[in-house]
C-alpha cells in the first residue's frame, strides 16, 4: 500500500481536438476509441477527481505580469479557505488516525458523510443512471463531504453531490456509459 497524490493528464485524442470547439479533429472514430482504450475504466474509477482543462488563449500565455496575477489571487482567495477545510476535518477526525476525507473507511462513511434527503436522492438516482461502482459510491462521498466542508456545512446537500459526481464526469464522457 502506498499513499499518493496522483494527477495526470491526457488528450481527448491523439490530435488533441476531439470535443475542443475552437479545434477540428482529424482523428478518426477508431484512432480515438484506440488512444482512449489505453486508460481503463477501472483505473478512471480510482481517479477521485476528474477535470477538463478549456485551451488557453495565446494572449494569455504572452501576458506574464498577468498570469502571475492570476495565479497570486487565486493563491490569495483560497488559502484561508484551505485552511479552514483542514481545521473542520482535524477537528472531526480527531483521536482517529485518520486525516481528511479521502483516507475515511468504509465503515465510517454514513457517519462521517451524514446526507439530507436530496443528496441521497441525488446520490441514488446518479448511481442507478450512471452505473457507478461501489468505489465511485465511496469516492464521490468523500469529495461531496469536502464540497460541504468548503461551504461550511456539516451534513452534506444536493449540490454537494452533484459537485462530486461533475468531478468524475470525463469517464462517463469520453468513455461511454456502459461500455
Amino acid at each position: 500500500p502506498c499513499d499518493i497524490m496522483l494527477v495526470a493528464a491526457m488528450n481527448p485524442c491523439p490530435c488533441g481536438n476531439f470535443g475542443n470547439p475552437k479545434g477540428k479533429c482529424t482523428c478518426s472514430q477508431n484512432m480515438i476509441q484506440n488512444y482512449l482504450g489505453k486508460i481503463s475504466r477501472p483505473v478512471l474509477d480510482r481517479i477521485d477527481i476528474q477535470v477538463e482543462a478549456s485551451s488557453i488563449k495565446y494572449e494569455d500565455l504572452q501576458n506574464k505580469e498577468k498570469t502571475e496575477l492570476f495565479i497570486e489571487d487565486v493563491k490569495n482567495k483560497y488559502q484561508a479557505k484551505l485552511e479552514e477545510v483542514k481545521e473542520i476535518q482535524q477537528k472531526r477526525f480527531a483521536g482517529t488516525e485518520i486525516r481528511s476525507n479521502s483516507k475515511i473507511p468504509p465503515a465510517y462513511l454514513h457517519e462521517m458523510c451524514p446526507m439530507d434527503e436530496n443528496a441521497k436522492k441525488m446520490l441514488s438516482d446518479c448511481f442507478d443512471k450512471m452505473g457507478l461502482s461501489a468505489r465511485a459510491y465511496d469516492r464521490i462521498l468523500k469529495v461531496a463531504r469536502t464540497c460541504a466542508d468548503l461551504s461550511g456545512s456539516e451534513i452534506i446537500r444536493r449540490q454537494d453531490i452533484s459537485s462530486a459526481v461533475n468531478f468524475r464526469s470525463l469517464d462517463r464522457k469520453y468513455w461511454g456509459a456502459g461500455k
